[in-house]
């Protein structure tokens, strides 16, 4: 295939591959002659549209043209604009379509005392303040001889706030950080403070609630004479009790799995997003759990969401959601369209609409069952949306505190990076896939080639059982861990 014509309502195609001026490319319709050349990943009229009129992808608008464009001519920033703002009006009009029929599978995991199932088996070591980061990894790279055996991990998770932070700020960082501290993945945590921060062990004790003293310890450094000799007894205790974990065979109906999208290109709504969407419809059909976040590339598609909340209960938590993020961004001083990176433009995205229309692809068909605040976890079986950003390490680490046991990441541009839990990165083109073996953990670019998508989809879920049970993702191998926490309000 040259073109993608993705819904018979869309006036614009994508190309699958570089087109040179002149050439002529078979479309439904007839031979479509490209009067400008199109890199791949980018958009062609497929009719003459007008000045004025809707450019129709994914069979919705992705925004209106600033100029009459001719058959055949290439479609960007140059000559289409958003059709976004603030004003929207939302109704409830139910419709979602049956989930496929697959055979129940199952993985290779750790079950936890509480019956929760887990991916992995590390230490972590959380600060509550970013002024003992620098002991944190200390601490955790003169610990390293406790991975052995069953612990597969010991890493620390340095963070620039726990202080001088108030309100909602000062709320969102001690809840994150407890939630984190809760992650199933964690067979033992230290929780390490320094002792004056506004974040006191005792107020994250309280968000903690309750908890194993043999999971979890906690050491404030202002009130031991060596923090290190203490760090490593308490330590040596966490490794011992999570030594005794060992892998079993546990229904995929356990597994919790987060869906993102970074740097994302033309391509990323028409092969990686749509594949994931396979994955998570056959995940939810089995009793499983996938959570969607980025609510600002939710603007311009979320009545596509909307119809398929399960209830009007549902339906008012995700219009809440959405009207709450653009107050967010309005309330400084922000417009909520204005969101597609340089990177996104270069790979052929043009507006939010366009943006969202994709990213929310990745979300498949189910029903959505529940809407869930920043720092909470999930608690319904099911496809679920997260209220965060759409910051890679943000909404990741979001993703993280709400139960994922890892995330699948698609990215039509590569990016390094890893969360707390293992991020699979899931390529929407063949360059990249093989560019950054290094960075790319599964292929989707084979739908490009005309593979079904459920097709692929099966094998991204064959790969997700195979990363559940323990093997390394790529970001894994090259140490790439980290967290960040969502900042509003001022710094005192």
């Amino acid at each position: 295939m040259q073109l993608i014509q993705i819904h018979p309502r869309d006036n614009v195609a994508v190309a699958l591959r570089a087109i040179a001026i002149g050439e002529t490319i078979e479309v439904p319709t007839g031979a479509l002659v490209a009067l400008e050349a199109i890199q791949s990943g980018h958009k062609i009229a497929l009719a003459n549209i007008e000045e004025g009129q809707p450019v129709i992808k994914y069979g919705c608008p992705i925004g209106a043209t600033t100029r009459a464009i001719e058959k055949g001519t290439f479609v960007h920033t140059h000559n289409l604009r958003t059709r976004l703002d603030t004003a929207a009006a939302y109704a409830y009009e139910p419709a979602w379509m049956p989930l496929p029929a697959v055979p129940p599978r199952s993985f290779q995991g750790y079950l936890r005392a509480d019956g929760s199932a887990a991916t992995r088996n590390e230490l972590w070591v959380i600060p509550t303040v970013g002024c003992v980061n620098g002991i944190a990894h200390q601490i955790a790279a003169q610990n390293q001889a406790l991975v052995a055996g069953t612990i597969e991990g010991l890493y620390a998770f340095p963070h620039p706030f726990g202080c001088s932070q108030m309100g909602r700020d000062h709320e969102m960082t001690r809840r994150l950080l407890a939630a984190l501290a809760r992650h199933p993945n964690a067979g033992g945590v230290l929780v390490l403070g320094l002792g004056c921060e506004n974040n006191t062990m005792r107020e994250f004790q309280a968000e903690l609630g309750e908890w194993d003293p043999d999971r979890v310890q906690f050491l404030v450094c202002q009130e031991v004479e060596d923090e290190f000799d203490e760090a490593a007894r308490m330590l040596q205790a966490l490794a011992t009790h999570a030594s005794q974990a060992r892998r079993e065979t546990l229904p995929v109906s356990k597994l919790v799995v987060g869906m993102k999208c970074g740097g994302s290109d033309g391509l990323s709504g028409v092969t990686a997003n749509p594949v994931v969407g396979a994955f998570s419809d056959r995940l939810i059909a089995q009793g499983g759990t996938t959570i969607l976040t980025e609510v600002p590339e939710m603007f311009g598609a979320e009545d596509l969401l909307m119809r398929r909340c399960e209830s009007r209960q549902v339906f008012n938590k995700t219009v809440q959601m959405i009207e709450g993020f653009k107050d967010y961004f309005t309330g400084h001083g922000q417009v909520v369209y204005e969101n597609p990176s340089p990177g996104n433009k270069a790979g052929g995205i043009t507006t939010l609409e366009e943006k969202s229309c994709g990213c929310v692809q990745k979300g498949g068909d189910a029903p959505i069952v529940d809407v869930i605040d920043y720092g909470q976890a999930v608690t319904k079986p099911g496809l679920n949306l997260l209220n965060g950003p759409g910051n890679d390490l943000v909404s990741t680490t979001a993703l993280t505190a709400a139960g994922a046991h890892l995330i699948l990441f698609t990215t039509g541009r590569g990016t390094p990076f890893g969360a707390p839990v293992p991020t699979l990165k899931v390529a929407t083109n063949h360059d990249l896939a093989t560019h950054k073996r290094g960075w790319i953990d599964f292929d989707a670019s084979a739908v490009a080639a005309g593979e079904a998508v459920d097709e692929v989809g099966a094998r991204l879920f064959a790969c997700v059982i195979a990363c559940a049970s323990g093997q390394p993702t790529k970001s894994e191998l090259q140490g790439c861990r980290e967290i960040s926490i969502w900042k509003d309000g001022v710094v005192l």
